[in-house]
């Protein structure tokens, strides 16, 4: 019998170990892209809920500053921002604006033609508690 020694035997990996290995590769990916892509959405709808919280506070800063409603979210820009904050979900700052009918603040004398009042998301997709981003 002849026997066989280290230095003739082929190095590397034969067919099954690799596709053994792509398969447990395979496995591990489709259970971690669902986590991480329901990871980044969970985080966007953080970053909504702190925008519009930022968002309608100034909105009443605003309001008690100068005795009237913001009439555009530009109107807050030199004194409270220095941008608007983006909304995560549509990925631009095109927030859905909520106006007044009157101002309720400004005596009789000055009453304006009311202003924003409360902003929400432009997206129409549902979040994940089952409530649309633009109810938020």
């Amino acid at each position: 019998m002849k026997v066989r020694s280290k230095k003739n035997r082929n190095e590397g990996f034969t067919l099954l170990e690799l596709i053994i290995v792509m398969s447990i590769m395979a496995i591990l990916v489709s259970i971690a892209v669902p986590n991480f892509s329901a990871a980044i959405r969970q985080g966007r709808e953080a970053v909504l809920r702190e925008n519009l919280f930022t968002l309608r506070k100034v909105i009443s800063e605003y309001e008690v500053d100068k005795q009237k409603h913001p009439q555009s979210l530009d109107d807050l820009k030199p004194q409270y921002f220095r941008d608007v904050p983006i909304d995560p979900m549509t990925r631009h700052a095109d927030w859905t604006q909520d106006q007044c009918e009157q101002d309720e603040i400004a005596s009789p004398d000055e009453q304006d033609q009311g202003g924003i009042c409360d902003v929400h998301s432009s997206s129409a997709q549902v979040g994940t508690d089952g409530i649309a981003y633009n109810q938020y």
